[in-house]
């Protein structure tokens, strides 16, 4: 499943406030519907629960497959 397969069902990107990120990324979501909320600067804890879904799926998933493409490790996530 595709992104924009999945936009209707997506309500907020959380994001850091990173100057690599432009204007023109946030405008991309709000243009979908999708509310962007940067997180406080220097707020580690903002970020925890992305933090741990990352590392748990490296650690379960990624570290212990070889992933040949996207296809497959969108089978290996829905899993």
């Amino acid at each position: 499943m595709d992104l924009d397969q999945r936009v209707t069902t997506l309500r907020f990107l959380l994001r850091d406030g990173d100057t690599k990120i432009t204007a023109a990324f946030d405008a991309v979501f709000t243009a979908a519907g999708i509310d962007v909320i940067k997180t406080p600067p220097q707020a580690s804890r903002a970020k925890a629960f992305a933090e741990r879904w990352v590392g748990r799926v490296r650690r379960d998933c990624i570290d212990r497959m070889l992933i040949v493409g996207e296809r497959h490790l969108a089978a290996v996530l829905g899993e």
